[in-house]
């Protein structure tokens, strides 16, 4: 469960990092016209929600699979 939280948080801060270093940045034509509407934040927002997503679905496994391995150990016995 350790691992998971530490990879969470490296990847807040990656986005974190991103995201000034995105306003920092000059724009290129596509990222012009997305950042002139904000629609850049909802691509960004999108894609945490997506990664996020995944990264609860991979920690419910993890704890099923615990969950299962746990009542096979006990079953050998």
């Amino acid at each position: 469960m350790k691992k998971y939280l530490f990879s969470f948080l490296l990847m807040i801060i990656f986005l974190t990092n991103s995201l000034t270093s995105l306003q920092a940045q000059q724009y290129n034509a596509a990222e012009q016209v997305l950042a002139q509407d904000g629609k850049i934040y909802v691509v960004v927002a999108v894609l945490g929600t997506i990664l996020l997503g995944f990264l609860g679905y991979v920690v419910f496994l993890d704890k099923k699979i615990t969950k299962i391995e746990e009542q096979i150990k006990k079953e050998g016995k």
